[in-house]
């Protein structure tokens, strides 16, 4: 049996004509809003009074229905000019920083719970040892302490540090 693959999978369905789901919603929900102001100001007020705030909910009731500007939907177009008149102009890179800029318009992407818990876990550990390091030296005033040198690892170093020392002086003194 053939079944019939769709072509347009990125287009929204239509349901009543040329019309989508999320226009009927639009399409409904300004009409209502024109009808509750139509209702409330013609019987009380002349054409002049209530047709202007009708034009203007209409309108914009059909625009975020209808419009599109360069692609973009009203309603996607809006909040990107108010993004783009609100954020700074100008960017100053600096290295590390932050994390990169995600506009408000797209999709944010998820992190793994599991790869969150290990960075914070591997952060916490190199911060934890960079901290030890600074206290000893810290404590150390900048230098091995009298305790330190009883230290079997210390011992090795300083005991390489003298032997290359001889070695530097065999052959100074060789020549």
């Amino acid at each position: 049996m053939r079944f019939k693959v769709p072509q347009d999978v990125q287009r929204a369905d239509r349901i009543v004509g040329p019309l989508t789901w999320k226009q009927l919603i639009i399409l409904g929900v300004g009409g209502g809003i024109c009808y509750g102001i139509y209702v409330s100001l013609a019987q009380k007020y002349f054409i002049e009074i209530w047709l202007p705030p009708l034009v203007i909910v209409g309108g914009i009731t059909v625009a975020l229905a209808f419009l599109k500007i360069h692609g973009l939907t009203f309603e996607h177009w809006i909040l990107a000019f108010i993004e783009y008149h609100v954020l700074p102009k100008k960017r100053f890179w600096k290295k590390g920083q932050a994390e990169p800029f995600i506009s408000s318009l797209q999709k944010k992407p998820k992190k793994d719970k599991k790869l969150k818990n290990a960075q914070d876990k591997k952060k916490e550990k190199k911060e934890g040892k960079s901290i030890k390091e600074l206290s000893k030296v810290l404590d150390s005033y900048g230098g091995l302490d009298k305790k330190k040198k009883n230290d079997p690892d210390l011992a090795e170093i300083e005991d390489e540090k003298r032997k290359k020392k001889e070695a530097l002086k065999k052959l100074i003194n060789h020549k």
